[in-house]
C-alpha cells in the first residue's frame, strides 16, 4: 500500500464510502473528505488509496501556501491560549433576537459556542416533519470561541423544535486527553422565542440571549425525556379521556390542586360541528377561552390550563396573541410535559 498523503483519492477498509484526504490530526489520524463534503478522522490503517494525488511540484507548493503543514502532515495553526478549566468541554447554542424591543416581529441570530480548549469538527441538525434529519450547518470552530450559524424568522421557529449538535474534538501540534464524539439532540421550545424574559444574561455574549447547552464539563446534556412507564400512563389518561363525554357547561374543572383544566379541543365543547367553517370554529374556541380567563380574572394566582392539542400550532398560537393582547399581566407557560404533552398552556392570573 502507498504511503498516505493529502490529495489521495481513498475508500474505506471495513466499510462502505471514501473519500480524499484533506490532512492529518496525527501518524495514525487522516482527516478525509467525504463525498457530502463532511471531515472524517479515520485511522489511516483503514484506507486503502485507489488514486494517488499528482506529485507535482506545483501543487505541493499551492496546497502550501493554502494550509501549511508540519513534516507529518498536520496543518499548522497558531498557537491558541488555554485555561486550565478549558481541559473540560462546555459547548452551547445560543439564540439572540435581532431586534430585541420587536420581538413579535425580529428575526433571530443562532451562534455555536465552544468554550474548550480544543478544536472542533462539528455539524448542526434540524429534524423535518417527515422526521429525517438534515444538516443546516458543517465546519469547524477553534478553541474558545463561538461561531455563527444560521439567521431565521418566525415563521421557521416549527423547524427549530428539533435540533442535534455532533462534534469531535481534538488539538494539534500537542498532546491532549481523548474526548468522546459527542452527539446530542435538543427539543428547542418555540414559544420562548415570543417570551422577553427567556432571552437572559450570560457569559458569552454582551446581550441577552436563549441558551441551549450541548456539553458542561464534558458531560453532554439531555433533553427532557420521559420514562416508558410515564408514557404508557399518559397515553391511557389521555385515551380515557377522550372517551368522557364533555359539553360546554363543562370545559373548566377544577381539580384538588387547584388548577383548572380546560379542554379546548372542538369534540368537547359541541356534540357536531356539521356546517361550520375552520374559521368559525376557531372562533368558538377562542370564545370559550375568553369565557374562562374573564371568569377568574379576580382570582389571584389561580392556575389555569388550556388543553389545545399540538397539531399545527393554529390553536396554540391564537391563545397567545389573545394573552398578549387582553391579559398582560397573566404569567404563561407550558403546561406539565408529563401531564398533557406538547399540547397545553398553563395561564396564572396575576
Amino acid at each position: 500500500m502507498n504511503k498516505l498523503q493529502v490529495g489521495d483519492t481513498i475508500r474505506f477498509l471495513n466499510a462502505v464510502g471514501g473519500g480524499k484526504v484533506k490532512g492529518f490530526l496525527n501518524k495514525q489520524v487522516a482527516i478525509i473528505e467525504d463525498e457530502y463534503g463532511f471531515d472524517i478522522p479515520v485511522l489511516i490503517s483503514e484506507c486503502v488509496v485507489i488514486e494517488s494525488a499528482k506529485e507535482e511540484k506545483l501543487e505541493v507548493e499551492e496546497v502550501a501556501e493554502i494550509a501549511p503543514t508540519t513534516e507529518t502532515g498536520i496543518e499548522v495553526r497558531d498557537e491558541v491560549e488555554e485555561t486550565p478549566e478549558g481541559e473540560k468541554i462546555t459547548t452551547c447554542l445560543a439564540y439572540l433576537p435581532i431586534d430585541k424591543k420587536n420581538l413579535s416581529t425580529t428575526a433571530y441570530e443562532c451562534y455555536f459556542v465552544n468554550d474548550s480548549n480544543y478544536y472542533l469538527f462539528f455539524t448542526y441538525l434540524g429534524r423535518d416533519d417527515n422526521a429525517e434529519w438534515k444538516t443546516r450547518y458543517k465546519g469547524e470552530i477553534e478553541p474558545n470561541t463561538k461561531i455563527f450559524l444560521e439567521e431565521f424568522d418566525k415563521s421557521q421557529l416549527n423547524e427549530m423544535e428539533r435540533v442535534c449538535v455532533q462534534f469531535i474534538a481534538f488539538k494539534t501540534n500537542k498532546p491532549f486527553e481523548l474526548k468522546n464524539p459527542c452527539s446530542v439532540e435538543l427539543r428547542i421550545d418555540p414559544v420562548k422565542f415570543y417570551k422577553l424574559h427567556a432571552f437572559r444574561e450570560n457569559d458569552y455574549f454582551n446581550e441577552d440571549a436563549l441558551v441551549y447547552y450541548i456539553t458542561r464539563d464534558d458531560i453532554p446534556e439531555r433533553p427532557m425525556t420521559i420514562s416508558p412507564e410515564e408514557a404508557e400512563r399518559f397515553l391511557k389518561e389521555k385515551k380515557h379521556a377522550d372517551r368522557k363525554p364533555l359539553r360546554a357547561k363543562k370545559t373548566a374543572k377544577k381539580e384538588k390542586e387547584d388548577i383548572i383544566e380546560v379542554d379546548l379541543h372542538i369534540d368537547q365543547l359541541l356534540d357536531t360541528t356539521a356546517g361550520m367553517s375552520n374559521a368559525e370554529i376557531l372562533d368558538y374556541q377562542l370564545q370559550k377561552f375568553n369565557e374562562v380567563m374573564q371568569e377568574n380574572l379576580h382570582r389571584k394566582n389561580q392556575r389555569i390550563v388550556f388543553i389545545h392539542g399540538k397539531g399545527e400550532g393554529i390553536l396554540k398560537n391564537t391563545i397567545l396573541k389573545e394573552l398578549k393582547s387582553k391579559y398582560r399581566k397573566c404569567y404563561v407557560q407550558d403546561a406539565s410535559f408529563q401531564k398533557y404533552g406538547y399540547g397545553a398552556t398553563m395561564v396564572i392570573i396575576k
